[in-house]
């Protein structure tokens, strides 16, 4: 169970501006669905496609914004607020844990004796810790991953079952999901020579608090560092080659591929199944809408659609002139 006064200290301490029509104290025992929320249960409504379903919600509160309030029923209470979705997302730590470490080192585990390992982490049936690595305090490694020599893992960090990682370096409270490589050698040669591939003696630096889907793969660098700046979120079949720098904050939808030695700037956000030529220059708080092509330099704040990608207003103009063609 979960108590308004919790929820109204979590967002009194994220400075979140709120208002509710509940006067005392109550209980909440799970965070659901409209559809799925019982008489008992906190609600949500983060987007306007889904204000119908607020008619209907057995939910015992809702949170939304203040314009939606006809819709409520009439035994729901309320806690109004600017940006529901944000609140949902804090309120899911809450709600729900994160895995913690049990402290436990499967017997079926192989960990190297010269390999490091602190406090409190735990190390699943089928893992490979190989020499050298630095597993640190309360990291858990799941079931056949394999930690190459000379990794270092961060605090906190959660790495799920299959994973590869070598040549890397995982700062503290990040997650990788399954099946993800990081730390492979990048696509590096010479076109048209036998025996032109280039050897790759770099590494990967995966900074905190990190999120990598599932089946990504992050090439470690010729000579330098791959980097994945801090708070990034990358989603799932995401290929990110070597020599790449990532700054702080991206967000990375799935299938998005960016060529080496691409270099992006903070607060930038790539839309699904986007691609990026390699050795360019992508600015901060830029947004590339999905399945563009981007083949240049971007400048800050721009916002890009398209292949060969554009400002999108532009793009959409293009898009109305075309629908306004003649073809026969």
């Amino acid at each position: 169970m979960i108590s308004f006064s919790k929820v109204e200290k979590i967002l009194t301490s994220q400075n979140i501006k709120y208002s509710s029509n509940i006067l005392e104290d109550i209980n909440f025992s799970n965070l659901r669905t409209l559809e799925d929320a019982t008489q008992d249960d906190l609600s949500f409504c983060s987007n306007d496609k889904y204000i119908t379903l607020i008619n209907s919600t057995k939910a015992k509160c809702c949170i939304l914004k203040k314009e939606f309030q006809s819709y409520l029923p009439k035994n729901c209470n309320y806690i109004f607020v600017e940006n529901p979705y944000l609140v949902f997302s804090i309120l899911t730590h809450l709600f729900f844990e994160r895995p913690k470490s049990n402290g436990c080192i499967s017997k079926n585990a192989y960990v190297n004796t010269k390999s490091i390992i602190k406090e409190n982490v735990q190390i699943n049936h089928g893992a490979i810790i190989k020499e050298n690595a630095t597993i640190s305090k309360n990291v858990i490694i799941s079931e056949n991953t394999i930690i190459g020599p000379n990794v270092l893992i961060g605090e906190n960090t959660v790495i799920e079952s299959n994973c590869t990682i070598n040549n890397a370096i995982l700062g503290n409270n990040c997650r990788i999901k399954s099946s993800t490589v990081i730390g492979g050698d990048g696509f590096g040669f010479v076109p048209g020579l036998i025996n032109s591939d280039i050897i790759h003696n770099g590494n990967v630096v995966i900074e905190d608090n990190v999120n990598i889907g599932s089946n990504c793969s992050i090439d470690r660098a010729t000579l330098k560092s791959t980097i994945v700046g801090i708070n990034s979120r990358i989603d799932n079949l995401v290929q990110i080659a070597h020599n790449v720098v990532i700054g702080k904050n991206a967000i990375i939808a799935a299938q998005v591929g960016i060529a080496g030695s691409t270099i992006l700037g903070n607060n930038v956000i790539i839309g699904g199944q986007a691609g990026i030529a390699g050795h360019i220059k992508i600015g901060n708080n830029v947004n590339i809408a999905a399945k563009s092509g981007v083949t240049k330099n971007i400048d800050d704040h721009k916002v890009v659609a398209g292949f060969p990608a554009i400002d999108i207003k532009k793009w959409k103009l293009n898009i109305l002139k075309v629908s306004k063609m003649k073809w026969f």
